[in-house]
């Protein structure tokens, strides 16, 4: 791809008063056709074709191509065209023809109109336009980033894969140059976003080779972006996601722990791979109350077959793994809720089964040129039911229920793990940044029918609109403290980007982890929105008994927290999959306007009200860390501290700092080592009391797609301070999802005993913790040494209970 552009062949001027069909309005100049299509009074898609033909719509990347009237008033004014709605200005200048984009009341968010490179160009099959770059505008997004966060003069290069030289410290392990899941979308601290809706390589120049402008362009394809308003990065997101898909929510359980194991024996150890191992690993996590819910056989399940060795499936199970059958049946009977295995995208002849031969013969590969062609062709419905029917039926007829889909990058460019080179022609080029997409969605949709619940796919690669088939994983990063920080970095840009379900490999993938590198990284891992750890350092495989005593107590003690966070972690996995916005939010997402926060790239709020600062120095006993605006509790002592300030805060080794906004309510369920389906039992409700707050707790079956048609039920939690006195309302559930008579206890943050507390006009009476874990409901309990009231009360769903707490 040649070097970012500048106009050499633009669109000249305009020769015709625009043509109007509906919403979409095109204006023909010297050289192309322009296109603008209002989809909503704040989005708009802007189309530029030299040649006078535009694409057809697609189905990976863009899930609505229909919209509904949008009101747009056209005006010509001084030989140029402005297109008003209710929220935007578009001014159409004439010569030559550039496009600029106002807000409501005439503020200029964008503009190609400067100097003499501005607007859409062409440059041989490459496409771009470049815009002024404003004062003080900042951008944020890119997908997968591991770089940066803020790309203000940055140049960024996004297409799938990842560096493929040697040295790996340089080369497949360059922070640099990974680009599992790019994204071409940004976010403007101006108020706007763009996503360039093209398939293939971009480039784009963030102010880097010019002080006063910014451009983005594609290797070929059409010149078509849509151009987002919000101006809250949390509205730009709900809108991007309205137009690439909004991400489902996983089944309940798979908001608990995933593990993944290599079933003892890694490349070079395959000797050592067995079924009983699988076994014994899960029964020790039991035997040792250390929660888990989900499990994945990783690559040395299978036999690495006759043609693509490793980088190939033949999805016949090495010689070691006696008993398959057997071993699934063992699982679930210990209360495994999915049990999945890994796969690579291309077919492989094994010793008995031979699906390479006969998917060729078939013409159920993706064609290529140089050879027969491996890939599945998940581009066919056809080659897909084929795919399914012959081999992964014979994993998933015996027990399987999800797929790890790895190296999805090698379709359509040199594969980074394998020396097998697949397709490249034209067309394939053109398809391989939306080849992951394809490959989730597959195993996706299929497996979802199959077992009668929600899809799962746990999978590397991704590109716009991979939030649909979540979810995705950061690849596999060593187990080196270099790495640690910008495995966070991925994961707030991820979310930036529009993708909320995202995990790593807690303590990192290859080479023995440090025992405190480890342990900081599971602290981080147990607070991301997929909890997943997986390791192929032979034996250890990070497995949490094996980075000593201490290692093992921070494991047990930080997954026994997030199972206990599951209502508030699932709550706001159903916000994510309503509104757009991550359960793990990079500060800038919700304070665009604060300086302090552009490049905040190790701290983050899960969900709306906890803030995560990971320690990611070694030896570190303290970290500094930004509170944004607004009051903040340290989760841990209880310390409040004020916003828009830095702070140098202890950090023991055993103690990842967590802050809670003033005002938050927590949703927290009993202690429990696995998802057994069932409503929640008691909940717990921790409170920090400041002003009014509020909080929804949803609730669904945690299995079926029936909260799609709203089959669900969400309460409502208010917390109202007011002259000292506190009260909590706990509403009724509204929805149709029939939600169980339980329990309610509220944990308030509080600095002394109350005075009195009471449930409505019942006033209950004062218990010691010995005769407050003993009531079944309507007692208080105030613990002196954590500055924290106790109380319970009972409720079915259609009441409201209403705790009065006075000082």
């Amino acid at each position: 791809m040649p070097a970012l552009s500048y106009a050499q062949n633009g669109v000249g001027k305009l020769t015709s008063k625009p043509e109007q069909k509906q919403n979409v309005f095109t204006f023909s100049t010297e050289q192309a056709k322009v296109q603008l299509e209002f989809c909503t009074p704040e989005m708009v898609r802007i189309r530029t074709s030299w040649d006078g033909a535009f694409e057809p719509d697609e189905e990976y990347m863009v899930v609505q191509h229909i919209w509904g009237p949008v009101k747009v008033e056209l005006k010509k004014k001084w030989g140029n065209y402005i297109l008003s709605t209710d929220q935007l200005q578009v001014r159409v200048n004439k010569e030559p023809l550039t496009i600029e984009i106002a807000n409501k009341a005439g503020d200029i968010l964008s503009t190609e109109t400067f100097g003499q490179n501005g607007g859409a160009y062409k440059n041989g099959k490459v496409v771009g336009t470049r815009k002024k770059l404003m004062p003080d505008e900042h951008f944020f997004g890119f997908g997968e980033r591991m770089d940066f966060t803020d790309q203000l003069g940055k140049e960024v290069n996004l297409n799938v894969g990842r560096g493929a030289q040697k040295p790996h410290i340089i080369g497949a392990y360059n922070i640099m140059e990974a680009n599992y899941a790019p994204v071409p979308f940004f976010m403007s601290t101006r108020g706007y976003g763009i996503f360039l809706h093209n398939p293939y390589a971009t480039r784009w120049d963030m102010g880097n080779s010019a002080s006063d402008s910014y451009a983005f362009e594609a290797q070929n394809g059409e010149l078509d972006y849509y151009f987002i308003y919000g101006p809250g990065f949390p509205a730009i997101l709900g809108q991007y996601t309205t137009l690439t898909g909004k991400s489902p929510l996983l089944p309940r359980f798979a908001h608990g722990l995933h593990v993944g194991t290599y079933s003892g024996g890694t490349w070079g150890h395959t000797e050592h791979s067995s079924t009983e191992y699988v076994v014994e690993l899960v029964r020790k996590y039991r035997e040792m109350g250390i929660p888990i819910d989900i499990l994945h056989l990783d690559s040395t399940w299978r036999l690495f077959g006759k043609s693509g060795g490793n980088g190939a499936t033949s999805y016949e199970w090495r010689e070691t793994m006696k008993n398959p059958q057997g071993m699934f049946d063992r699982l679930y009977a210990m209360n495994l809720n999915m049990v999945g295995l890994h796969i690579r995208s291309r077919y492989d002849n094994g010793t008995s089964l031979n699906l390479l031969d006969q998917a060729r013969e078939k013409r159920m590969v993706y064609p290529e040129e140089a050879n027969k062609g491996g890939f599945v062709n998940f581009f066919d419905d056809k080659a897909v039911d084929w795919w399914w029917d012959n081999a992964v039926m014979k994993i998933a007829s015996i027990g399987a229920k999800f797929l790890k889909t790895d190296e999805g990058s090698g379709f359509g460019r040199v594969p980074s793990e394998s020396n097998k080179l697949g397709a490249t022609s034209p067309e394939a080029q053109k398809l391989h940044n939306i080849f992951p997409i394809a490959y989730a969605k597959a195993p996706y949709e299929k497996f979802s029918k199959y077992n009668n619940m929600r899809g799962m796919n746990h999978t590397r690669e991704g590109y716009a609109g991979i939030q649909r088939y979540p979810f995705i994983w950061a690849g596999d990063w060593p187990s080196e403290w270099q790495y640690f920080g910008p495995v966070i970095k991925a994961g707030l840009n991820m979310g930036l980007s529009g993708v909320s379900y995202w995990t790593h490999n807690m303590g990192g993938f290859e080479h023995k982890a440090d025992p405190e590198l480890y342990i900081r990284w599971v602290q981080f891992g147990m607070f991301s929105p997929v909890a997943h750890v997986f390791g192929m350092d032979h034996p250890g495989y990070k497995e949490p008994w094996n980075y000593g005593e201490e290692a093992l107590a921070n494991f047990t003690k930080y997954d026994k927290l997030r199972y206990r966070l599951i209502p508030y972690i699932y709550s706001s996995a159903f916000q994510t999959y309503k509104t757009g916005v991550p359960m793990m939010r990079a500060l800038v997402l919700e304070n665009q306007k604060d300086v302090n926060t552009y490049n905040v790239e190790d701290q983050y709020m899960f969900g709306d009200n906890m803030m995560v600062c990971p320690v990611t120095t070694k030896a570190a006993q303290t970290r500094v860390v930004y509170l944004p605006n607004g009051q903040w509790v340290d989760y841990w002592t209880g310390k409040t501290y004020a916003g828009k300030k830095h702070y140098n805060i202890v950090a023991p080794l055993d103690q990842l700092p967590l802050f809670v906004k003033a005002g938050a309510i927590i949703p927290m369920q009993e202690e429990v080592q696995f998802d057994d389906k069932k409503p929640w039992g008691d909940i717990t409700l921790d409170i920090y009391p400041s002003g009014k707050s509020s909080y929804e707790l949803f609730e669904d079956d945690g299995l079926s797609e029936k909260y799609k048609e709203g089959n669900y039920s969400t309460t409502a939690i208010t917390s109202n301070v007011s002259g000292g006195n506190t009260t909590i309302t706990i509403g009724a559930a509204k929805g149709s999802y029939a939600v169980p008579p339980r329990n309610y206890l509220i944990k308030v943050r509080q600095e002394k005993a109350p005075v009195t507390v009471q449930i409505g006009d019942q006033k209950l009476s004062p218990a010691n913790a010995e005769q407050f874990a003993k009531a079944t409901s309507n007692a208080w309990y105030y613990d002196q040494e954590a500055k924290v009231l106790w109380a319970k009360g009972a409720k079915t769903a259609g009441e409201t209970i209403e705790f009065s707490i006075s000082q």
